[in-house]
């Protein structure tokens, strides 16, 4: 590891799991001030090193919301799943009231009137709103940086990135400075920087999670909303708060068991798992990466669930580039009207730039013929879970770089043709819209964390969350700063 300083161990309070202390808030032997207390004392002493917490409101308004919700507990009101905890949404979401950026110069000064969906469900459950995570500019980017709050840095080395684009969520969680976190994943937005800081994150099946309110509803399929934590049964938790209909998300998922936590309860006793690989040489992959994760593969044996290396016969070319054309159709015209500003195009970042000019060259017909191959590509995950329970791949192709590189140019000696090429590994989940942990596969030589995708079938995220369960169970592997 090339940072040597250590972080502090938190304290008694910030090292308890989520589902910890919302029991201790209801029984009333912490208070929701002295938690709110707690984390705010570890942010002021550790987020100036990182700076993963961003917009933070000031300490006497989220006290004095503290102390709201203990008088509310203390005349009888029902605590909610998430009572007392406090958290930072992620800067990509909309916070009613709170200082919304998007990690973009053009929305610096931008203050939202209404929530989220799924960030008004946590205000709902009892959540208390701290302030934001940082992200990269639009979320574009495993590596997370921008004009408006500069970059942030890993868990574990300061001198490395932490990923992207839920880069300020992960090590906020990975160093106890909040209990858990929310994330957002087209590209392994959320299951790169949980990789790379050790902890666990799920992106859910397309549709459970609603998005919104506000943009296209239809059409826009691949980014989803999904919790963070640094143990399963609180990514379970969040989930549980996050997900369900909603009539302003169409698409969005209905009649869904939610019990998420409830559902952890029946353990996994057999299945097999389909090990992916480098998808045949197919991936650039840096060296150590492969080992890594096949060897934190194989602690699933313990569980009873086999591990096969299998690559399927599909063109995986194909599907990158389908991805890329709906990602353009989708992303790019979304920012299309600050391209079209002239005062405005100055202040996006090429990478959003590229996207933006990638779809102003699309026909309707290549559009059609992207979302075919990705409709391909569902049937074939369809035909190898009549064999497979699970699929695996690696999170990431690379373990984290300098914080002061935007993207890798090679991996392996491969050059990169895109600023998300080397994130190609978590494509195949989203384009096939199925359920997919990250989980954390340990650490290299040299310190850098790494963490591997476990992938279920389409809605059957509860069953993605229990081999999870059991992988942390038999593994002992919880994630984060570990405490003694």
């Amino acid at each position: 590891m090339h940072e040597t300083q250590p972080f502090p161990t938190p304290g008694p309070i910030c090292g308890l799991a989520a589902t910890e202390l919302t029991e201790r808030i209801r029984r009333r032997d912490l208070s929701c001030r002295e938690v709110a207390t707690a984390f705010l004392d570890r942010i002021e002493t550790v987020n100036p090193t990182v700076n993963a917490v961003v917009s933070l409101r000031p300490r006497a308004e989220i006290l004095a919301e503290a102390d709201d919700a203990d008088a509310g507990l203390a005349s009888g009101a029902k605590p909610g799943a998430l009572f007392g905890l406090p958290v930072a949404i992620k800067d990509l979401a909309c916070t009613k009231g709170l200082r919304t950026t998007w990690g973009s110069r053009i929305f610096a000064d931008f203050i939202p009137d209404e929530d989220d969906v799924f960030v008004a469900r946590m205000r709902a459950a009892g959540a208390i709103i701290i302030g934001k995570t940082n992200v990269p500019e639009f979320g574009f980017g495993s590596q997370t940086y921008n004009e408006v709050f500069g970059a942030t840095r890993n868990a574990f080395d300061r001198n490395l990135t932490s990923g992207g684009s839920s880069g300020g969520a992960a090590v906020a969680t990975a160093l106890h400075m909040v209990p858990l976190a929310d994330g957002s994943d087209m590209g392994g937005s959320l299951r790169n920087p949980a990789a790379w800081n050790n902890i666990y994150g799920f992106r859910p099946s397309q549709g459970l999670v609603p998005g919104g309110p506000g943009g296209e509803l239809f059409i826009s399929q691949m980014g989803v909303e999904g919790p963070m934590a640094r143990n399963v049964a609180d990514l379970a938790l969040l989930l549980s708060v996050q997900a369900g209909y909603h009539p302003g998300a169409p698409l969005s998922l209905g009649g869904v068991d939610l019990d998420f936590p409830r559902q952890l309860g029946t353990p996994v006793q057999s299945g097999r798992i389909a090990w992916l690989g480098d998808l045949g040489g197919h991936l650039a992959t840096e060296d150590g990466v492969l080992n890594l994760c096949e060897t934190a593969l194989r602690s699933f044996e313990a569980a009873g669930l086999s591990v096969e290396a299998h690559v399927p016969a599909v063109d995986f070319e194909r599907i990158w580039r389908a991805f890329v054309t709906l990602r353009h159709a989708t992303s790019g015209c979304a920012l299309k009207v600050h391209y079209d500003d002239p005062a405005r195009r100055p202040l996006l970042k090429p990478e959003a730039v590229w996207e933006i000019e990638g779809a102003l060259d699309l026909r309707a017909p290549a559009i059609h013929a992207a979302s075919v191959v990705r409709s391909e590509w569902y049937e074939a995950v369809l035909r190898l879970f009549e064999t497979y329970d699970f699929l695996a791949l690696p999170t990431a192709q690379v373990f984290p770089f300098s914080v002061d590189i935007h993207w890798p140019s090679e991996i392996a000696g491969r050059a990169m043709d895109s600023y998300h090429r080397w994130m190609e590994v978590t494509a195949l989940a989203t384009m096939a819209g199925c359920p997919a942990a990250s989980l954390p596969a340990g650490f290299d030589a040299l310190g850098r964390p790494m963490g591997f995708q476990l992938i279920g079938r389409p809605r059957r995220d509860a069953d993605v969350l229990r081999a999870a369960a059991a992988y942390e169970r038999h593994t002992g592997r919880g994630g984060g700063l570990q405490i003694a």
